[in-house]
Formats: C-alpha cells, sequence, structure tokens
C-alpha cells in the first residue's frame, strides 16, 4: 500500500549560488560519503531528500546526514537511511521506498514513493 509520494525540483544554477555563498551546507545536508560529488549530482541529492519528507509528510525525526542517496549495481537510485531517520521511517511503518531522479535543462528532479507491504 502506498503511504505517501513526494516530488521535488531544485534549479541547478540557484543550488550552486547557495552553496557557493554557504560552504557549510555539504556538511549539514549530505551524508560524507556523498559531499564530494559534484554540485548537479548534490541538487540531485538534495531534492530526492526533500522528496523523501514530502513522502513521509513530516521532518519530523528526520536528519538530513542520515539520508544518503547511493546507486545500486544497476544503476537505479536508492536510500540508505541510519540513526533517527530509518527509526522514523520504520516507526511510520514503510517496508519499501523508491527513488526516481533525473537531471535536465538546468533543473534536477526527484520522486518518492513509501510503500508498506501492511496494511495501515
Amino acid at each position: 500500500m502506498i503511504v505517501g509520494i513526494g516530488v521535488d525540483v531544485v534549479d541547478l544554477a540557484r543550488f550552486e549560488r547557495a552553496v557557493a555563498r554557504t560552504p557549510g551546507l555539504r556538511d549539514r545536508l549530505f551524508a560524507e560519503s556523498e559531499r564530494a560529488l559534484p554540485l548537479r549530482s548534490l541538487a540531485g541529492r538534495f531534492a530526492a531528500k526533500e522528496a523523501l519528507m514530502k513522502a513521509l509528510g513530516t521532518a519530523d525525526g528526520l536528519v538530513w546526514v542520515d539520508i544518503a542517496v547511493v546507486a545500486a549495481d544497476g544503476g537505479a537510485p536508492s536510500f540508505a537511511l541510519s540513526g533517527s531517520t530509518a527509526a522514523a521511517v520504520e516507526a511510520r511503518g514503510i517496508d519499501v521506498l523508491h527513488l526516481s531522479m533525473s537531471h535536465d535543462a538546468g533543473v534536477a528532479i526527484a520522486y518518492v514513493i513509501a510503500e508498506s507491504r501492511s496494511a495501515a
């Protein structure tokens, strides 16, 4: 059963300006494994994290650095959750998070579906 859906779009130029103005954003928003990635990739991951929060209906209990976007062997993106964020997702009864991301024409977009295999 679908528990929630979320989508987010990030303007790449605006994101790059924000990171240039506030270099500490990398440390506050991204897991250590993500921080060295190009800004285009970070913008997509930021969109994914925002879409996750929307799919969950709240940011309560979520910690930005506890959410990492990773690529599976086939290249499909997924979330690697830890800490209080993993606990918050589990507490909401979510078993599966589906993630789709794309970059084009100066924007990054991410779409998340939060799913529970058990009836609520």
